[in-house]
């Protein structure tokens, strides 16, 4: 039996730079940019530049870098109840970005160091001036603090702007505001209780309560006749409970799933955590019976032969893969990671004419959206020097330079000098 799950094969990724792990999937991917869209030409984020990533973390996070990709944590998606909630969290962390509050993060850090410096070296002169030495040592232990004190204060407003800002964008974009509502609900139900100990002075965000207040009073000052046009229809209210217990069903425990979604709960959502869930820990006939009902109910879904797709894999049944991906992408023709998926299956049955098709896959999966896994699927499919330069691109894409030069430099020594890869292998050198 296959162990590998093709929605997190080598999809969770180490990310040098930011030190997290990504996971690539097209049905979240695809569901997030169209709930984000609104928001992002509200913002004149010009179309097709918004990039939604996904962050195989359990933080209750999202942040935005560069004001055009979005990153989105899968412990917010699990936990976060309705879209026009999360909608509500990214309008936040887009009023960070619209507000410039990273570069006056850096700024604002730069001065309170100097001011810091400064106000130990008074109390180094203190000390060295003679006299009571504890006046000195007192100004040096209390620099750190005013600093503290002071990013502190200003990161409270920033937030404070943010969540004000927020609230505009998503009236901007036809969406509605009470998703911040939503969101602070469930904040406080997360954590009231220990709020109700912390000194407010002493964190970065404002009391949940008070921001809960505060978007309220700010909603209750707009128009009440104003419309919602892009307000998250049925349809994508579905998918989101869709999405929502697919990352469920693969990142938490079996028990855990059981616990959310059991046997009595017979909704599409649980039905496809449950199919998933069981596929993990190796139940693969339960997998496959609960995969089938949600296809018979929903034979339009690509996403659910897709998963077929993964079940059959595992079970070695290729033919079978081979035909429940092809369903998936006759459904979705714009799908990398399925396309991804089912050249690896080919690359493991080669019949006649199965490599071929591999690579033009793997080569239509690039262009759309460039994965590790998918080169490292094409090195499988390629028999010449050109599997040398995919497996270094791999690697490149890994972050793992020593691996990725060497296998550049054996890609070159059979590669003809014009040849696209022997250039690109080139670029990965330089």
């Amino acid at each position: 039996m296959h162990k590998i799950l093709v929605f997190l094969l080598c999809a969770i990724l180490s990310v040098p730079a930011y030190a997290v792990s990504l996971i690539n999937d097209t049905e979240t991917e695809k569901l997030l940019t169209e709930l984000v869209s609104p928001l992002a030409g509200a913002a004149d984020i010009p179309d097709g530049r918004l990039r939604v990533h996904i962050i195989n973390s359990d933080d209750f996070n999202a942040f935005v870098m560069g004001g055009e990709d979005v990153y989105v944590y899968t412990g917010l998606l699990k936990q976060i109840k309705n879209p026009s909630a999360l909608q509500a969290v990214i309008a936040h962390e887009m009023g960070h970005t619209l507000g410039g509050h990273m570069t006056q993060m850096s700024s604002r850090m730069a001065a309170e160091m100097t001011r810091t410096m400064l106000i130990q070296a008074l109390g180094i002169g203190l000390m060295a001036a003679g006299g009571d030495p504890s006046l000195g040592a007192g100004v040096l232990a209390g620099s750190g603090g005013v600093a503290t004190q002071s990013m502190l204060a200003f990161t409270r407003d920033e937030e404070r702007i943010a969540d004000d800002m927020g609230v505009k964008l998503m009236l901007q974009a036809g969406l509605n505001p009470n998703g911040f509502i939503d969101v602070f609900r469930q904040m406080q139900e997360m954590t009231g209780v220990l709020e109700s100990r912390i000194n407010p002075n002493r964190i970065n965000h404002p009391l949940t309560a008070e921001r809960l207040n505060n978007v309220r009073a700010q909603i209750d000052r707009h128009d009440k006749s104003h419309q919602y046009p892009n307000e998250p229809s049925d349809t994508q209210n579905a998918e989101y409970e869709l999405v929502r217990a697919k990352l469920i069903g693969y990142l938490d425990s079996f028990d855990n799933v059981m616990t959310r979604y059991p046997n009595s709960d017979t909704s599409d959502a649980a039905l496809y955590a449950r199919a998933i869930a069981r596929m993990g820990i190796g139940n693969l006939d339960s997998a496959r019976v609960g995969t089938n009902t949600l296809i018979s109910r929903n034979p339009d879904n690509p996403y659910y032969y897709e998963l077929l797709g993964d079940i059959e894999y595992q079970m070695g049944n290729y033919d079978a893969s081979v035909r429940a991906y092809e369903n998936a992408l006759a459904r979705d023709d714009n799908a990398p990671q399925i396309e991804t998926a089912l050249g690896l299956v080919l690359t493991e049955r080669r019949a006649d004419g199965d490599t071929d098709r591999a690579i033009e896959l793997c080569k239509r999966a690039i262009l759309a959206a460039p994965a590790p896994l998918t080169y490292w699927v094409l090195a499988r499919a390629y028999d010449d020097g050109r599997a040398d330069w995919a497996r270094a691109e791999y690697y490149h894409m890994l972050g793992d330079t020593d691996n990725a030069r060497k296998y550049a430099r054996r890609a070159q020594k059979s590669l003809d000098p014009k040849s696209p890869e022997y250039i690109k292998a080139g670029d990965i050198l330089e």
